[in-house]
């Protein structure tokens, strides 16, 4: 069976890379692709890159026209997405790569986002921990996804192991991310100029503000960990690299754990999988090394003199980070092989 697929946010990086891997995916047909202000014209002229889709028009994005497909990505800014949904009840699969449905507490989004609350969808991150399996099993068959937060998605995988083992205590997370500026999506901001960036790193929403948080909660509660308990110091730093996650993420040794049984932790949740990618001990990686693929590749250390566990995460944030997992969760649900269209190969130098 071929699955008929609309694109909304088709000229942004999100939407643009959900279509670079789905035109290469055996099963789906690109059939619509839609925008705001740049509807009416060429995809081609905003995705130079994607030259087999230059037979595509950006139409503009309405309900009516990502009706009638199998398949609809929302790639659209935080709090636009919820117009759609609710007008999509007939489509078989819907997919938001915003933040619209990926809270379940509406205080947490009231706090963090503001505007109207949309019921949460199921998550989109299959190899996350969720009480003793994996979120891969809510994804079978689901017909709403909530795709992930880039930085939330690569801090919750780098520490979900080891609150679900009972190795690491989740009440002192502290987690400094290095990443690129296209995580803030085209549009066109002073602080996201090349003149401001190049050279330089910046820290942003710091300070306990970043949208991301409260996403990490949750998927380290679903973990196993107590969610009154959880506490995070998150800082994001951008840096001079167009795409990529760099995040380094330390929390205390939980009581007697021994180095082993953290290993163990880590090994035991990763070993199986094909994106998610446990590095031998001591090594590290690099953001290089999982350009345009949709592995997260993971180091690990145990620094017995503070009494931490150190877990140093990279991905390629538009992939593994956000489109990457899109498609990986659209495969689950549909019941297709898991990687079809994703590759663990990132492109080098």
């Amino acid at each position: 069976m071929t699955y008929s697929v609309a694109v909304s946010g088709a000229s942004g990086y999100a939407g643009g890379e959900i279509l670079r891997i789905l035109a290469a995916h055996p099963d789906v047909e690109i059939r619509t692709v839609t925008a705001h202000s740049n509807a009416g014209q060429p995809l081609i002229q905003h995705q130079p890159h994607l030259r087999s889709l230059a037979h595509l028009t950006l139409q503009e994005t309405t309900p009516e026209i990502l009706a009638g497909h199998d398949v609809v990505f929302l790639a659209l800014p935080h709090g636009q997405s919820g117009q759609y949904t609710d007008a999509l009840g007939d489509t078989a699969l819907v997919i938001d790569a915003g933040a619209d449905h990926r809270l379940e507490s509406a205080a947490d989004w009231d706090t963090f986002y503001g505007g109207d609350f949309h019921d949460p969808w199921v998550y989109g991150v299959p190899e996350l921990a969720v009480a003793g399996a994996k979120q891969r099993e809510r994804l079978v068959g689901a017909s709403r996804i909530a795709a992930p937060g880039c930085n939330a998605s690569t801090v919750s995988l780098s520490l979900a192991p080891g609150v679900a083992a009972g190795v690491i205590d989740a009440s002192d997370i502290v987690t400094v991310l290095a990443v690129g500026p296209s995580g803030a999506g085209k549009a066109l901001k002073p602080n996201l100029l090349a003149s401001e960036i190049l050279g330089s790193a910046n820290p942003y929403a710091v300070g306990g503000t970043h949208r991301h948080i409260p996403e990490i909660r949750q998927a380290l509660a679903a973990a196993g960990a107590s969610a009154e308990t959880i506490r995070i110091s998150f800082t994001p730093v951008l840096v001079p690299m167009a795409r990529g996650i760099l995040a380094t993420s330390t929390a205390p040794i939980a009581g007697e754990a021994t180095d082993a049984e953290i290993r163990d932790a880590w090994e035991a949740a990763y070993g199986d999988e094909t994106f998610v990618q446990l590095l031998p001990a001591g090594d590290f990686p690099r953001t290089a090394d999982v350009l345009g693929a949709n592995t997260a590749l993971m180091g690990l250390a145990i620094d017995r003199a503070a009494n931490r566990v150190v877990v140093v995460t990279a991905v390629d944030n538009l992939v593994k980070g956000t489109a990457g997992a899109a498609v990986q969760s659209m495969n689950i649900a549909l019941g297709l092989a898991e990687g079809t269209a994703l590759s663990v190969n990132g492109v080098a130098p």
